[in-house]
């Protein structure tokens, strides 16, 4: 397994470029972000390839909606510009969506009164004309639900769904995100989900329920969740998206002890 941390909940007193050296300072090779025509991504580029770190992934907050079929030209014009920016920034990876999300937390309206089942073919229709942009790159996309609770209006929301439309495209650069913090916030079933769907997702997120601070916070019992990943072999990355109630690097410390504790092995 390889760590990766988010810069949105890591460092947070800094400025976002020098977290990326703070996060290297602890042993992390791998950091995320979200939202990336809002952060300085050159710089962050430079940043990452100046200490050796991986600059994993991140996604677009002026995507469009894929569940709204007037929407697809904005989007496929998005992804274009993401594509482009991915390539030109050494980012591995591109979150995917069902719907845009506005900064008050809900989707964006949509342009038709679609009934559920129209926006999941509008989705479907969707994604894999954005596939076809990505199959240009070695760009990998990583579709994730989002929760119910303080995001909303969104069609795809479990990891039932987001596993379905992964299935349906069928498409060799798509996978699926597994994210405890929106899966436990909306239908739970963690470990269930874990073995329904391994081999489709190559990333855990991690955030413990309700704070979305570390894991040992809240509700989830993650010994169980990292004991379940090392039966199903899992050797991918886990999403540090949670934001440290202490000192990061105890926080990171005890992360590390949980994790090889509970038999998985860590690739730092």
């Amino acid at each position: 397994m390889i760590l990766t941390a988010y810069l949105d909940f890591w460092f947070t007193d800094r400025p976002l470029v020098e977290r990326v050296a703070a996060c290297a300072a602890l042993g992390l090779r791998s950091v995320e972000t979200w939202a990336w025509r809002t952060k300085p991504m050159l710089d962050l580029a430079a940043e990452c390839r100046r200490l050796g770190v991986t600059l994993n992934d991140t996604f677009d907050d002026a995507g469009g909606s894929l569940v709204d079929a007037a929407d697809h030209p904005r989007a496929l014009d998005a992804w274009a510009e993401s594509l482009e920016m991915a390539q030109r920034c050494g980012v591995k990876r591109l979150f995917m969506f069902s719907n845009q999300i506005g900064a008050d937390g809900w989707a964006a309206r949509l342009s038709h009164p679609y009934l559920p089942e129209e926006q999941y073919a509008n989705l479907l229709d969707g994604a894999a004309k954005v596939m076809a942009l990505v199959e240009k790159t070695d760009i990998e996309v990583w579709f994730e639900a989002l929760n119910t609770f303080h995001l909303h209006g969104v069609r795809v929301t479990t990891q039932a769904l987001a596993a379905d439309v992964v299935r349906r495209v069928d498409h060799p650069q798509l996978r699926l995100s597994f994210d405890c913090y929106h899966q436990q916030r909306t239908a739970g079933n963690l470990l269930w989900g874990l073995d329904a769907y391994h081999g489709l997702y190559p990333t855990v997120h991690i955030g413990d329920v309700p704070t979305r601070a570390e894991p040992g916070t809240g509700e989830i019992n993650f010994e169980n969740v990292f004991r379940k990943l090392a039966a199903l072999g899992f050797d991918g990355t886990i999403g540090l998206e949670f934001t440290p109630s202490r000192a990061p690097e105890v926080v990171l410390n005890e992360l590390r002890a949980l994790i090889t504790g509970a038999g998985c092995h860590l690739n730092e």
